[in-house]
């Protein structure tokens, strides 16, 4: 994938639509069944279940940070605006999942989830790495610079 446009999952049909960045503000639709395509999670965060992990953080056409989460958790809330500004310094080259791991019991259950919060890095549907509990933003962005490459 080029630098210069984002790979979409349509949400209906899971087939991957190339979107240019320069682009990005413009309505957009599936190729195939021609569906609008949402475009969340190019400067914000995005919400995932259970059921639209697949699409959102598997299928992703681009780097995913998901953080598993819970509202009741302190340290996780304290990353909450944290990842709100990464999630707009890194847009168009990271997107950044929440997890809410009381909602979504399947997912963490899958990825052995024990603390929270935990992030997890993947690339390709696969998990890069992963870190446990509340970081300063400076070493997350540090660690975001591995995963991605500057």
């Amino acid at each position: 994938m080029d630098s210069d446009s984002l790979v979409v999952a349509c949400r209906k049909c899971g087939v991957k639509n190339r979107i240019p960045l320069a682009r990005q503000g413009d309505k957009a639709w599936c190729g195939k069944c021609h569906v609008d395509i949402i475009l969340k999670g190019l400067d914000q965060p995005v919400a995932a279940n259970d059921t639209t992990f697949t699409a959102e953080v598997i299928q992703s056409g681009y780097p995913v940070l998901v953080d598993f989460w819970a509202p009741w958790c302190g340290p996780c809330r304290t990353m909450s605006p944290v990842l709100e500004r990464l999630s707009r310094k890194y847009a168009g080259r990271l997107k950044i999942v929440k997890v809410n791991v009381d909602e979504s019991p399947a997912i963490a259950s899958q990825y052995g989830i024990r603390s929270i919060p935990s992030l997890f890095f993947f690339k390709k549907g696969a998990v890069i790495n992963s870190l446990l509990g509340a970081l300063p933003q400076q070493e997350l962005e540090r660690q975001i610079g591995l995963f991605i490459g500057g």
